[in-house]
This record gives C-alpha cells, structure tokens and sequence, in this order.
C-alpha cells in the first residue's frame, strides 16, 4: 500500500519596502546682521577668483560648490553642462526656500557663509533655547529668593565686593534677586563654588580692616591690634581675594586664618 505524499508549503516572508522617513520642509533664513541690507546677493558659484567650497570630512578634501536650480547636487563636481545659474537673494535680511527646491537647502546647509552671514530659522530650536533660558532665569531667583540673611550677605560680599553692613539687607536682597535675572548662569555659577563662604570671610576682612590693600593694591597687610605685617604680594593680573585665601589654605597661613576668623567672630 502507497502512502501518500503530503505537499509542505515554504511561508515566504514579503518585505515592505521602507518609507522614505525624511520629511522635506520649507525653509526660512536670514542674514545675522543686526541691520542687513535692503538686498543682498549671496556668493552662489566657486570661481578661482572668489573660492566657494565645502571641506568633506569623509574625504579630506575641498569641494567646490555651484547653486544650478536644474542639478541635484550643490557640488561642482556632480552637476553636469547643462547648469542653469540662479542669483541667490535675500530680501530685507530674509530668504525663503520652498520644500520642493531641495539643492538649494543643500547649498545653503555646505555654504560656508552658513553661521556667519546667515543662519536657518529653526523655530522648534529657538523656542526650547528660550525655554531653557528661561527655566534657569525662574531656578535662579527661587535660589536667590530663599538665600538666608547671613547667605545673602556672604553672596553679597563676594558679588558686589562692598560692606554689607552698611546696606540693608532689603537692598541686597533687591540686588541680588536683580542680579540672578540679568545673569542666572553666573549667579547660579556662584552659589556652586566651593569657595564662596572662604572669599566672603576674607571680603569681611577687608570690609572691617583687619586686612588692608596697599602699594597701589600690590600688597597685603594686616591690621590686627597684635598684627601689624605685611602678609603677602599680589602678583600682576591676580585677584587680592584669591591670594589670601591660597594662604591661607597653605601651611603657613592656616594659624593667621584661625585667628583673623576669630576676631570676625567677636567682632
């Protein structure tokens, strides 16, 4: 008795072919003067007198650019006799470019006037930088606004490099919120560094003369009723604040801290 065949079929699977994922947009650009002309031509073709190229960093080597609206590449090299020549021209400081004229984004992306003389308008990209702007602007005055009064006298001394005791602490506090506004990274930047309570202390110094700046500030002095010496030269081009604390900070100075830090005490 036969036994009969039975047929096995093969599941041959059918790839998709892949959607095309790059969306090809209008695009908008202008020039980065402050006041741009009225028109302006930008340069469009390399010639020997007037050298137009992209560095390629695949290849290492200096490719010559050609805007031809009838081409599909801005590269010289891949374009061939028949290019059709366009002026490129920005209009009251603004050039807009059509999705559809695609070698003309690319020419203007390989420009290497793109950064310099213009830029793309990327709305998506200025509004989150404005929205990071804007976050670190809010966290730098929630930080300055809840400073306690002896940490807005420290800032104070360090930032503004005055004596705080004879200035309210309203004041400072006006200052220092007016500060954190106009500058949030630096305030920020400030309030981070390690030695911000130290270059207080030693402003606090100054401020009640038990350390004196003298010789056109090239020296510091101390001025203590037990202490009269010089401490230490400020070299060229050096911060006195910065000076006095590597000293103290050095072998040598941590005795005069300890004691210069005691008569602030009971001051």
């Amino acid at each position: 008795m036969k036994k009969s065949k039975t047929k096995t079929t093969e599941t041959v699977a059918v790839k998709t072919p892949k959607k095309n994922t790059v969306k090809f947009v209008n695009k908008t650009y202008r020039l980065k003067k402050e006041t741009p002309p009225l028109s302006l031509i930008l340069a469009s073709r390399h010639t020997q007198r007037f050298p137009l190229m992209h560095f390629d960093e695949e290849t290492g080597q200096n490719r010559p650019l050609r805007y031809a609206r009838n081409q599909k590449s801005p590269f010289l090299d891949e374009q061939d006799d028949n290019a059709i020549l366009e002026p490129i021209v920005f209009e009251d400081g603004f050039l807009s470019v059509p999705k559809e004229n695609q070698v003309l984004q690319q020419f203007l992306f390989y420009h290497p006037g793109n950064g310099r003389i213009f830029e793309e308008i990327n709305k998506a990209k200025e509004a989150a930088e404005l929205v990071s702007d804007l976050n670190l602007e809010v966290d730098a005055l929630i930080e300055a606004r809840q400073l306690s009064v002896d940490q807005v006298e420290n800032v104070s001394r360090v930032l503004f490099q005055k004596d705080v005791t004879k200035v309210s602490t309203s004041e400072l506090r006006r200052d220092l919120l007016i500060f954190a506004k106009q500058e949030p990274e630096g305030f920020m930047r400030l309030l981070k560094d390690p030695a911000l309570k130290m270059n207080a202390m030693i402003q606090n110094l100054f401020d009640k003369n038990l350390l004196q700046l003298r010789n056109n500030k090239k020296e510091v002095w101390f001025n203590t009723p037990s202490n009269k010496k010089k401490m230490l030269n400020v070299p060229y081009g050096e911060d006195h604040v910065y000076m006095v604390a590597s000293f103290f900070e050095s072998d040598d100075g941590i005795e005069s801290y300890k004691h210069l830090n005691g008569l602030l005490k009971n001051a």
